[in-house]
């Protein structure tokens, strides 16, 4: 690849993948060929280390702007309003989740951006669509503001990569679990948050119900799958902007189990709120057939590994006294 053509923009840089895209694409491309942006200024050493620019994705200008400065060929476009944030300002999600990414899809027609990545979410499926085993191809029925932009976005991806040649792509995530970024807002965030609250306090409130199972991916996986797919042959893709991936499916009381067995004393309470029905709209488990055939997808993590790192993890920065977790 030319040193152009690895000039990298990524929007929502701060955010829960992005905290952690950036720094992989910049140990792949360097430092300065990636560039972060966020509405919000970094608060992670990583992410300080190379570029970053302030940037609204709903002001076409400053888009553009960063765009011709850097001279940017590629694109992770990231910013978006989460599930749960979205069902308290749903003009908000539509606004940021909508007009953000047709802003990016077009300064990417316009100024010779070569490729684009936009990740889709279980939140496309609903209840109408069937929950075990969810298909690649399959009706999608979302019942949250979320949901509704990611299948509009999705439509809209593959129209430009149809009307434009455009490359656009991306995956339908499930939930996604980190030992970096705090929860955002999403409603698979309860696995995340119980991490933090059984390391520091021995004890979590779920706001679901323990039989509630939901598809899952821990971090490394989701880092792996956008950087394959983003290496993938064109040629080969059937799919575009909307490929099931994921790597596991368990219930919060089986996550509570996994969790026992590393802190036998962790006590779990169920408390159910507005995001169950949430989830229940969501599929149980993925099929990600589509993804390994078209372009070689394969997680590396189940539940258990899973587990064991984020404890890992956490307690390592526990003991260093770098703990931080505002819940």
């Amino acid at each position: 690849m030319t040193a152009e053509t690895e000039t990298i923009l990524v929007t929502g840089a701060a955010g829960q993948i992005g905290s952690e895209l950036v720094p992989a694409l910049r140990a792949i491309f360097g430092q300065e060929k990636v560039i972060a942006t966020d509405l919000v200024q970094p608060k992670t050493e990583n992410l300080r280390l190379g570029p970053f620019e302030q940037l609204d994705v709903t002001q076409r200008s400053q888009l553009e702007a960063i765009i011709k400065k850097y001279r940017i060929k590629k694109i992770y476009h990231l910013a978006a309003i989460l599930s749960a944030t979205g069902e308290n300002n749903p003009q908000k999600a539509w606004e940021v989740n909508i007009s953000g990414l047709f802003n990016i899809l077009e300064a990417a027609r316009q100024l010779d951006v070569k490729q684009v990545f936009c990740p889709s979410s279980i939140a496309v499926f609903g209840p109408l669509t069937p929950r075990v085993n969810t298909p690649q191809d399959t009706i999608l029925s979302p019942t949250t503001m979320y949901g509704v932009t990611k299948v509009a976005g999705e439509h809209l991806a593959d129209y430009y990569v149809k009307k434009f040649n455009l490359d656009v792509r991306g995956c339908r995530f499930p939930g996604i679990i980190s030992h970096e970024a705090l929860p955002g807002g999403g409603t698979t965030d309860y696995a995340v948050a119980i991490f933090y609250e059984a390391v520091i306090y021995k004890r979590y409130t779920c706001f679901l119900r323990p039989e509630t199972r939901l598809p899952m991916m821990y971090m490394p996986d989701c880092l792996k799958s956008i950087i394959n797919l983003m290496e993938a042959d064109f040629s080969r893709l059937k799919h575009h902007s909307n490929f099931n991936v994921t790597a596991m499916s368990f219930s919060a009381a089986e996550l509570a189990a996994e969790i026992k067995k590393h802190l036998p004393d962790f006590e779990i309470t169920y408390q159910p709120d507005f995001r169950q029905a949430i989830a229940d709209s969501w599929p149980e488990s993925i099929d990600d057939s589509a993804a390994r055939e078209e372009w070689g997808w394969q997680p590396d993590y189940d539940l258990t590994r899973m587990t064991s790192d984020m404890f890992r993890v956490l307690q390592e920065k526990k003991a260093r006294g770098n703990l931080f977790y505002p819940g």
